[in-house]
């Protein structure tokens, strides 16, 4: 996932250490880009599927802040909350948040759902969103950029802001006439080996570059975790395509829709708990429009 994030790199899906990441956009999301090309449905199938004696998860090992090996991930511990209701242990298939992620993972039946999918494609059904989030700008707290909510704002003119390639802020900049003056970081690496995210992070602070445009589920937790003279703003206000927030499911086969049904009920039953994982984490959660933070009883 989660995604990586932005939709030409929300996929979803960053974090600490040398890793690969989906900083780009939701994960999966985000990472985004994973459900975006167009498939053949399957055949509805209505039984409620694959194992019954264990969760079968589908996750990148290096993909904090959302998984991890190590189980630290915020998507690791609502896994973990899904198993717990149904009774059965979490199994995980692992494999780099990368081209051909879905269809060697999910598709090929090596699991029987993905967490920290956006809500967008063909390829997969998705449950009910369980977390909208979007796009931030990562500023020092004393910067006078702290606090812009738009990337049309004339205070980021002339401005050197970290973006990762193929994202969503990405096509922005290109339209405000601002990709010149930007700095590209990559969107697929291996993250055993590179952290475009943690390098976009280190740059801001030697003051390389003045903001960095990154996805929530990533910049919140990484800013919250290690970097407390950086402050993260929500991308709420900007116009046209593409937009700059994403609602955020769990993934499964298509025509599965049984399963997708007892997941959906899941994420009813608990979705407090699971607002609850995300705020831990430093996630920022909004309103399921996008338009402003999610109420804390919401």
């Amino acid at each position: 996932m989660a995604g990586n994030g932005n939709t030409a790199g929300l996929r979803p899906r960053t974090g600490a250490g040398r890793r690969r990441t989906s900083a780009g956009l939701p994960a999966l999301v985000l990472i985004l880009g994973l459900g975006l090309s167009t498939g053949a449905v399957a055949q509805e199938r209505t039984s409620e599927l694959g194992s019954e004696t264990a969760l079968r998860v589908c996750a990148d090992p290096a993909n904090k802040p959302m998984s991890s090996k190590d189980g630290e991930g915020f998507e690791n511990k609502i896994a973990d909350l899904v198993a717990r209701e149904l009774g059965r242990p979490v199994q995980y298939t692992w494999f780099p948040m990368a081209t051909g992620f879905l269809r060697k993972t999910l598709l090929d039946n090596r699991c029987d759902v993905i967490m920290g999918y956006i809500q967008l494609g063909e390829r997969v059904l998705n449950t009910n969103h369980y977390y909208t989030s979007s796009y931030l700008l990562v500023t020092p707290k004393d910067s006078p950029l702290a606090g812009v909510t738009s990337l049309s704002d004339p205070a980021l003119k002339g401005k050197k802001l970290g973006v990762i390639a193929g994202s969503a802020p990405a096509s922005h900049l290109v339209r405000q006439g601002m990709m010149r003056d930007a700095k590209g970081y990559e969107l697929f690496v291996d993250r055993r080996y590179q952290d475009p995210s943690g390098d976009m992070l280190a740059d801001l602070e030697a003051g390389t570059i003045d903001g960095a445009l990154m996805w929530g589920p990533v910049a919140g937790p990484l800013v919250k975790a290690g970097h407390p003279n950086l402050t993260v703003q929500p991308l709420l206000k900007e116009p046209g395509q593409p937009k700059m927030f994403y609602r955020i499911t769990m993934a499964v086969r298509p025509g599965e829709k049984a399963w997708a049904r007892k997941l959906n009920s899941i994420i009813r039953r608990n979705q407090g708990e699971i607002d609850a994982i995300l705020r831990d984490a430093g996630v920022p959660l909004l309103d399921d429009m996008g338009t402003g933070p999610k109420p804390a009883d919401g």
